[in-house]
């Protein structure tokens, strides 16, 4: 019996330990909290599984969101900007409220015109990225390899991929780079599938969301430090609106040169900061991600991106020194996509959206700005034997859902098999 219940409590404290993952790690960086916001991190896998013995890396096939950016909307400014202005106007405004209007406006004024563009920081992020690749995989980079890189129209995925080229060419100027930017690939590189976003939240979903939001918000705190007069705030302002994009601003911050002279996260508790990226990471597992609430399909948006990959791959791989295929999109990509690979835990259908932290499905973890997948192609050396390949989940090794031949390594006739069929149970 003391066995068991020795068992017991260490199961039960397993459990406590893998509970609330995002709880503890938004504590320990607040900045996590930013969701789609975060700025991205780099890998946390210093080094990577060395190749299996009589295996040499030759292809890379990438598809990667832009990097860090300004908000895109005038609305991402001019909703709290407007709201505290107009407060001030009656003198409603509490001393910090003063301040906080004072930081969103300098904030709004930085961003002037450069709605949506690639800030300083989200150009290093992708120098850095494309540099770690050429550095860990040097084979696939020798010499006068083709790199064939394509970008959505939209001008920061398009600075992306030059900053990722520019820092490959500095390492080696010998590539021979071909790079382009056309609504002719949109239909795979940015596809958006309007019959499958009707399905997204229909109106039982929304009302499950609806109520999960409502167990989240608590903004009174956050309105009687910013307002002088409560019966003012509760009459006249729409609070959560006026927190989500406070949250919003104080998220985006961290892609700005701004970060290392002001901040906005101060104006929330954590507590707070982790009930609105609760709600927001929410939002995105079930617009994107493998919702059972909504059958699950969402993933399947990103079915043209797959065959694609597949297809290019087999291409590739028949050629002695194929290089790389370099893509450079969106968020809205990359979070369907890994779920579509069932990447790690996050091809995990969760119906219980009160249990999506417990489980660690983490937004922040997906796609940060700067995000990427990244297939690695292995070949035996002696030209005998299966292609292999590994998946890079902003650059750190991530596991596939098939039997795996070496550690993080899996053949690529499984793979195309398995994903193939999987492809073909979606009808459009």
């Amino acid at each position: 019996m003391r066995r068991h219940i020795i068992t017991l409590t260490f199961a039960l404290a397993a459990l406590a330990t893998s509970a609330q993952i995002p709880r503890q790690e938004i504590e320990q960086n607040i900045l996590r909290s930013a969701s789609n916001y975060y700025a991205y991190p780099g890998p946390t896998q210093e080094e990577l599984t060395p190749s299996p013995k009589g295996y040499e890396p030759y292809y890379i096939s990438h598809y990667g969101r832009h990097g860090s950016r300004h908000l895109i909307e005038n609305s991402d400014f001019d909703k709290a900007y407007k709201t505290l202005m107009r407060a001030d106007s009656l003198h409603k405004l509490t001393t910090l409220g003063k301040d906080v209007l004072r930081r969103v406006t300098i904030l709004r004024e930085q961003a002037e015109r450069r709605h949506g563009e690639l800030t300083l920081l989200g150009a290093e992020q992708h120098q850095g990225i494309g540099g770690r690749m050429i550095r860990r995989f040097p084979k696939v980079f020798e010499g006068k390899t083709r790199i064939d890189a394509k970008s959505t129209v939209v001008i920061r995925c398009i600075l992306s991929m030059e900053n990722a080229l520019h820092a490959m060419l500095r390492i080696n100027p010998e590539l021979d780079i071909r790079h382009d930017a056309s609504e002719h690939d949109m239909w795979y590189m940015n596809f958006h599938d309007r019959d499958l976003d009707k399905k997204k939240m229909p109106d039982k979903v929304k009302k499950v969301y609806d109520e999960f939001c409502k167990h989240h918000q608590h903004p009174d705190r956050l309105m009687n430090s910013l307002f002088s007069d409560s019966k003012y705030w509760k009459h006249e302002v729409n609070t959560q609106e006026l927190t989500f994009h406070l949250w919003k601003l104080a998220s985006n911050l961290q892609s700005t040169e701004l970060r290392h002279t002001m901040t906005l996260h101060d104006i929330f508790t954590t507590e707070e900061l982790y009930d609105q990226w609760l709600q927001t990471n929410a939002w995105w597992y079930i617009h994107y991600g493998p919702c059972p609430l909504n059958g699950g399909v969402s993933p399947f948006s990103q079915r043209n991106l797959l065959k694609v990959i597949i297809q290019e791959a087999d291409s590739c791989l028949q050629l002695p020194h194929p290089g790389a295929t370099l893509r450079f999109g969106h968020e809205v990509c990359v979070m369907p996509l890994v779920s579509l690979l069932e990447l790690d835990h996050y091809g995990k259908q969760i119906a219980d959206l009160e249990q999506l932290d417990d489980e660690d499905w983490s937004c922040y973890k997906i796609f940060p700005m700067g995000c990427n997948v990244q297939m690695i192609f292995y070949r035996p050396v002696t030209g005998q034997g299966d292609i292999l390949l590994k998946v890079l989940l902003n650059e750190n090794e991530a596991t596939l859902p098939l039997q795996a031949v070496d550690g993080p390594y899996y053949r690529w006739d499984d793979f195309r098999d398995y994903f193939l069929a999987k492809l073909a149970t979606y009808k459009d």
